[in-house]
């Protein structure tokens, strides 16, 4: 161990460190989800980006990659063995042929029908833990999901 980095440092890290944290948090939870929605065929982020297409008029890829803050290279990596599943198709945009939409197909549906109940029932185990701070701690996550400068705003 080095004089300059005292196990001090390392305590500090692990008892104040808000990343180190919400990491063990969404690894936690994420974990969990996968978990009760594996029968379903589906991961925890197979889910919300399925849910996030549930909408009136499909996204464009942008639009659900800020919901899921997410980039796009990753999200059209995700969207790849959901539109292999018949779960969701993208198109080009009518009216921009730059521009991709993504769409929820029947099956997508279906597979969100039976998987919202499962959703819910796990979320209001996960609610009860945290119940008296529940709104605050979803403020507080909200707040630092968009107030940190985005990775294009830090490398220009």
């Amino acid at each position: 161990m080095r004089e300059s980095l005292p196990l001090s440092v390392t305590l500090e890290v692990r008892d104040r460190c808000l990343c180190l944290y919400l990491q063990r948090a969404a690894r936690a939870v994420g974990r969990h989800f996968d978990e009760v929605l594996r029968p379903l065929g589906l991961t925890n982020g197979q889910y919300s980006l399925l849910m996030s297409l549930n909408r009136p008029e499909p996204p464009r890829i942008a639009e659900v990659a800020m919901v899921l803050a997410m980039d796009r290279t990753t999200l059209t990596a995700s969207i790849k063995p959901l539109e292999r599943r018949g779960l969701l198709t993208s198109f080009q945009d009518p009216d921009d042929k730059r521009v991709r939409r993504l769409k929820l197909t029947d099956e997508g549906l279906d597979l969100l029908e039976r998987a919202v109940p499962v959703w819910r029932e796990t979320h209001d185990r996960l609610d009860a833990v945290v119940a008296d701070d529940l709104p605050r701690l979803r403020e507080n996550l909200l707040a630092l999901t968009f107030a940190l400068p985005q990775e294009e705003d830090i490398n220009g």
